[in-house]
């Protein structure tokens, strides 16, 4: 559209401003890595559900989405279990990361989340892959995420995102991800996470 049309409203400086600070807003944001996965129900759609939800999280802003990854189910015995789509979110945040593991927590109960069995099939699972350069073995959340660094599956899509990416104490996410190969890890080209407006 021209300029000159007369329903194209300029943005207000003011709004702009406003947008280019919210970053500033979030005083001293910290980086944030969030693996997403599915294997049940409309995974997609689920996905899409969580990361928008992220985004609504007072205190924090998705910076990043990654391609759509699919991927067999981690644990268990190949074909039990639908496979899984996997996505990672990079954010920025002012929330510590206990307060982000509670809204992660909360997103996965919003979309009935189920914890019966280890590496069951799951509506969504939402994991803190890495947070800052914070390295802690605390029970409740310990960062980076302790296998993390083993599965192609959060690295392939981490890397995609933030290919200079460090994954905390154990260097960069490219030497990683070469180690461990990207074997069983298919992006689904035709599938796209939108980055929430």
């Amino acid at each position: 559209m021209s300029s000159s049309d007369p329903t194209v409203q300029p943005v207000p400086a003011s709004v702009v401003e406003k947008v280019d600070a919210a970053d500033v807003t979030l005083s001293n944001p910290k980086r944030a890595v969030i693996s997403l996965g599915s294997n049940l129900g409309n995974r997609l759609e689920t996905l899409q559900g969580a990361v928008d939800a992220l985004e609504d999280t007072p205190g924090l802003r998705v910076k990043a989405v990654s391609p759509v990854y699919e991927t067999e189910p981690w644990g268990v015995e190949p074909g039990t279990q639908a496979t899984y789509f996997n996505a990672v979110v990079l954010v920025k945040t002012t929330l510590p990361p206990s307060s982000l593991l509670e809204r992660g927590h909360a997103i996965e109960e919003a979309f009935e989340r189920v914890r019966d069995e280890q590496w069951g099939p799951r509506t969504i699972d939402v994991d803190i892959v890495a947070y800052q350069d914070v390295v802690s073995d605390d029970p409740l959340l310990t960062l980076p995420h302790p296998r993390a660094h083993q599965r192609a599956f959060v690295l392939v899509p981490w890397n995609d995102v933030d290919p200079q990416a460090e994954f905390p104490g154990r260097g960069s996410v490219s030497a990683l991800l070469h180690e461990v190969g990207q074997d069983g890890v298919q992006v689904r080209a035709d599938l796209e996470l939108r980055l929430p407006e």
